[in-house]
């Protein structure tokens, strides 16, 4: 008798774990897709900087029969590498780190409201993230300063970015008031509590602000454009112009070199990673 009441149960039981079967199959493919579209363009590039000029004119789109790596002893040459790449991480490493420094010492009293209308200030920098640039200020401004065409003049324009500060504002705002109470009473000063407690508890939020900031120092090529016309200040993003040509250009060594363009960034993230995940995992659970 038992069984026989039982058995409408286990069918709800069966039917539910096949439902659960089926979610977890539509997840898995719609990640699967995902990463396919991620993944995609850089396998293209891969597959092109692979092939030789020959083959990539006859057929694009086919896989490479024969692996070309000479293509990447040809771009290191034509794009002036060892100069240029010295060029983008002096660029990237002053600007991210001092950037990183001092964006923790503007987020912490915004986020603990010790300054007035806080409130307003980090409305402002959310305001900031939409507002067109100020290119001809910004221009006129270099000028008279004697910052046009100079290494420190570049490398100030990106020593402001409201993302990082919302970042940083928004994790800090979860840490607990109670050790800024008991620096007080211990007579820590604010820099020194700053570089000593803050900055260790935002190692996650910092390690993510680190790696958009470096990434975006190291991708730019318009702010070089305009404010570098000086071949020997030029950054990596410049040098790859030599491979575009008036009647055509050179895809094969141009993706070679985009491939050992990634190489730094990578290689950061790889780094960081630990800080980052952390700082993700963080902030679920604090919700």
């Amino acid at each position: 008798m038992s069984s026989i009441l039982d058995a409408p149960a286990q069918a709800v039981s069966g039917s539910e774990s096949r439902r659960r079967l089926g979610s977890k199959i539509v997840a898995m493919l719609a990640l699967v897709l995902i990463a396919l579209l991620y993944l995609g363009p850089l396998l293209t590039v891969v597959n092109v900087s692979l092939k030789s000029k020959q083959n990539f004119n006859l057929n694009p789109t086919a896989l490479a029969t024969e692996l070309r790596i000479d293509n990447f002893a040809e771009a290191w040459q034509r794009a002036s590498f060892p100069v240029y790449i010295t060029n983008s991480i002096l660029y990237t490493a002053a600007a991210t780190l001092i950037y990183a420094a001092t964006a923790v010492f503007v987020a912490f009293p915004i986020s603990r409201k010790y300054v007035r209308a806080s409130g307003f200030l980090l409305t402002l920098f959310i305001i900031a993230m939409f507002l067109p640039s100020a290119m001809i200020p910004q221009f006129q401004m270099m000028l008279h300063l004697g910052l046009y065409n100079t290494r420190i003049g570049y490398i100030l324009l990106f020593l402001v970015n409201p993302m990082g500060i919302i970042i940083l504002v928004n994790y800090i705002t979860s840490l607990p008031r109670e050790l800024d109470e008991a620096a007080t009473m211990d007579g820590c000063g604010y820099p020194r509590f700053v570089a000593q407690v803050v900055f260790p508890l935002v190692k996650p939020a910092l390690a993510s602000v680190i790696v958009l900031h470096a990434i975006g120092v190291w991708n730019d090529y318009a702010t070089a454009l305009i404010y570098l016309p000086k071949k020997a200040f030029m950054p990596i993003t410049r040098g790859l112009m030599v491979f575009y040509g008036q009647y055509g250009n050179d895809w094969t060594t141009l993706s070679a070199a985009i491939l050992m363009l990634m190489v730094p960034m990578v290689v950061l993230f790889l780094a960081l990673q630990r800080w980052i995940i952390d700082g993700i995992l963080a902030g679920s659970v604090r919700g």
